[in-house]
């Protein structure tokens, strides 16, 4: 004779959707670790939205308790982190090269020099905004010392802009760890 137990509460009953997440758990908890792993390494390339992806991947880890751990509050201070690491990713380079003193020549080398860099992988996209700004700046103005500027001014740029986004990822993570093991 067979035996049947009513589930503890009602809504873990089968079919429902708290079944049904707690099946899911494991893979949205192993999808996050995923997500953030990738996001960490497109921190430091272009092509790759580091942020975004940290931020998702959180956002999956949490879901995967049902928010229970890593609600709502901690999620938004998350996501205004990653959008202030994105900022961040997007005015670096070009603060570093106008500090430096390059002209919006200069600026438009750095974005050519990036995307020439590519197929170089992570030499080429560090060197190559640097020689692509360099370039366009002697080109506009044959000033050796002057395009060097610009270069070194877009190097200047993107190390301290990956630094500062790698600064606010593990604030980021730590943020997240921080609630999801204190509750």
């Amino acid at each position: 004779m067979a035996h049947h137990t009513a589930p503890a509460r009602a809504d873990d009953a089968p079919g429902t959707a708290r079944c049904r997440l707690s099946r899911m758990a494991p893979l949205l908890s192993l999808a996050g670790l995923v997500l953030i792993a990738v996001g960490l390494v497109g921190l430091l390339l272009p092509a790759v939205p580091g942020s975004p992806l940290i931020v998702l991947g959180i956002a999956a880890i949490a879901w995967a308790d049902g928010f229970a751990r890593i609600g709502a509050g901690t999620l938004l201070v998350v996501a205004l982190l990653g959008l202030l690491s994105w900022a961040t990713d997007a005015v670096a380079g070009v603060l570093g090269a106008r500090t430096m003193g390059a002209s919006r020549w200069g600026v438009i080398g750095g974005v050519v020099g990036l995307l020439a860099g590519l197929p170089f992988g992570l030499p080429g996209l560090i060197a190559g905004p640097a020689i692509g700004a360099a370039a366009l700046e002697y080109y506009k103005d044959p000033d050796a010392r002057r395009a060097a500027k610009a270069g070194l001014g877009i190097f200047i740029g993107f190390v301290v802009g990956t630094a500062a986004k790698f600064a606010i990822a593990v604030t980021m993570l730590g943020i997240a760890a921080w609630a999801y093991f204190a509750n």
